[in-house]
């Protein structure tokens, strides 16, 4: 593989994985606020009005951003029983295969998600709710999220049309760090 193509390759993935670390750290806010209002409603019987819609905004952006480098991390699910019991041979042949799919799958969900995204930037667009708040960074995520997921998917792709079979040992490729 050129150099140049695995420092690609590289800051893609360098850019997803620190996407997934700081998209994990919304979790902190999300526990506290789930236990308040938890307490809130089954102890004082005082709900209130933004807790379950906050943890809703947050776990959106969470799940779908965190995506990407879960990619990498080969963490989706998969036909693991099937792949299992296939040569390196035919498990690099259905990753050739898989990856475009992804790759369509995202470029088609892009096209189709940037107009509501900028839509609801250009609107500063809220929830109607009777907290009200602004929902254009949930909906901006989703075209961030599926640009990230296309370009891991690409590099993903990548990776495994330039590796020797010789380079993956244990499913791990030399000079990689299992996570």
């Amino acid at each position: 593989m050129p150099r140049w193509l695995a420092a690609l390759i590289g800051a893609i993935t360098a850019v997803n994985r620190w996407v997934f670390l700081a998209t994990a750290t919304l979790m902190a806010v999300v526990v506290p606020v789930m236990l308040y209002e938890v307490v809130a409603r089954y102890v004082f019987n005082a709900p209130t009005v933004w807790g379950m819609e906050l943890a809703v905004l947050i776990f959106g952006p969470y799940f779908l951003l965190g995506g990407p480098y879960l990619l990498h991390l080969q963490g989706h699910v998969a036909l693991d029983l099937l792949r299992q019991r296939l040569d390196a041979r035919w498990n690099r042949f259905f990753d050739l295969l898989n990856y475009p799919i992804i790759m369509a799958f995202c470029t088609i969900l892009l096209v189709f998600s940037v107009p509501p995204a900028l839509s609801a930037w250009e609107y500063r667009e809220t929830s109607f709710s009777a907290w009200n708040p602004p929902i254009w960074p949930v909906k901006i995520a989703v075209p961030l999220a599926l640009a990230l997921m296309l370009l891991q998917a690409a590099a993903e792709f990548l990776r495994v049309l330039f590796q020797r079979p010789a380079d993956k040992i244990d499913g791990i490729a030399q000079g990689e760090v299992a996570l």
